[in-house]
């Protein structure tokens, strides 16, 4: 078990009072609330997690303070690291393979939240290479750098992601690598898994024949991610319209920064925090249900 750190809100009151009204969370639930979560999970032989405060937290949070399904996200979350090691385990920072992805800028959490205080994260699901890049690395690296966004970012436990699917250049070979069952647990990630809410799922740049691929993906959602998906053909969403131009890089219509250097960002933060993930191999489901 990790040290126990105690968490001191410093949140102003009109976020308190968002957190009550939209989270089920105020100063005198949220305690109690950590504490129970965390006797289940020290209780719990089969289950090996961190137990401070606002890794209890996020996932509260994001289960808007339901006990049981708290218990369940975090359950799934560490069941499907259990599962898929190819997505989780040897997460070393300098491996080749994964240095390539951190430099074409796969996945790229902005680095201003939008209006709303959500997170926004462009994910460019055709930068690589089909003939040169596994799949299963480029899901790694990307949920390298969505764990490394999550770990310490209140706003985001509380307002959640806008994630934004660039499909540009998308060829019947990046398709190729998305089966079924590939589908189906980065849905589960997304919906049952991550401590996080999402908030809306924007595909841009999207070709006809991805509603295909698309109606696998929603036939593996629950009703209200969905509703939270919306697909823009070519040209048809220009994304500073909707979002601040001072948080989008250059070749979306922004003014903050280029792809290029929002990729070297990402990759020297993950290169930074590789002891990070090191010491997260330890935590862990030893009994797989």
């Amino acid at each position: 078990m990790s040290t126990l750190n105690e968490y001191t809100c410093q949140l102003s009151t009109e976020e308190k009072a968002y957190m009550a009204a939209n989270l089920n969370e105020t100063d005198e639930t949220r305690p109690i609330k950590i504490a129970e979560i965390r006797q289940w999970i020290t209780e719990n032989e089969d289950l090996h997690a961190p137990t401070d405060d606002f890794f209890i937290l996020r996932f509260l949070r994001a289960c808007k303070f339901n006990i049981e399904k708290t218990k369940s996200k975090l359950w799934n979350y560490y069941k499907q690291r259990a599962n898929l090691p190819e997505w989780y385990s040897n997460r070393d920072p300098f491996l080749p393979e994964l240095q390539e992805l951190f430099d074409l800028g796969v996945f790229l959490p902005l680095r201003k939240l939008d209006n709303e205080g959500r997170m926004v994260v462009i994910i460019r699901a055709a930068a690589h290479s089909p003939n040169r890049h596994k799949m299963s690395d480029m899901l790694k690296a990307s949920l390298m750098i969505l764990d490394l966004a999550l770990r310490n970012h209140e706003s985001v436990t509380i307002h959640g992601i806008t994630a934004i699917l660039d499909i540009s250049g998308i060829t019947y070979e990046h398709v190729f690598q998305l089966p079924p069952n590939v589908i189906k647990n980065l849905v589960h990630a997304w919906q049952g898994c991550y401590p996080v809410r999402i908030y809306s799922l924007d595909f841009i740049n999207t070709h006809k024949f991805i509603n295909t691929v698309l109606n696998v993906f929603r036939s593996f959602m629950t009703t209200k991610l969905k509703q939270r998906v919306h697909v823009h053909a070519r040209d048809k969403l220009k994304l500073y319209e909707t979002l601040p131009v001072n948080m989008l890089p250059k070749e979306y219509g922004g003014m903050n920064g280029t792809v290029k250097e929002l990729s070297e960002y990402w990759k020297r933060m993950v290169i930074e925090n590789g002891e990070w993930f090191a010491e997260q191999e330890k935590y862990k489901l030893t009994l797989i249900k």
